[in-house]
């Protein structure tokens, strides 16, 4: 699993929310959720942005630059 979609999964897991929550709060499909999630498909950079808004975090820890 790439750090992308382990540390994603831990900060929806930290903030309670299910991936379908998670899916309506950012806008997206709960199937581009699960893709992500599971490494099948990494996000665009509009996603990502909204990822980072969403999680208060830069998209350098998001997919792994830094910690």
């Amino acid at each position: 699993m790439s750090i992308f979609a382990e540390r994603l999964t831990e900060m929806r897991k930290e903030k309670d929310l299910s991936q379908n929550e998670l899916s309506k709060l950012i806008g997206v499909s709960v199937a581009c959720i699960n893709r992500w999630e599971n490494d099948l498909r990494i996000p665009n950079i509009e996603s990502l942005s909204m990822l980072c808004k969403f999680f208060e975090c830069s998209a350098d820890f998001l997919i792994g630059l830094e910690d």
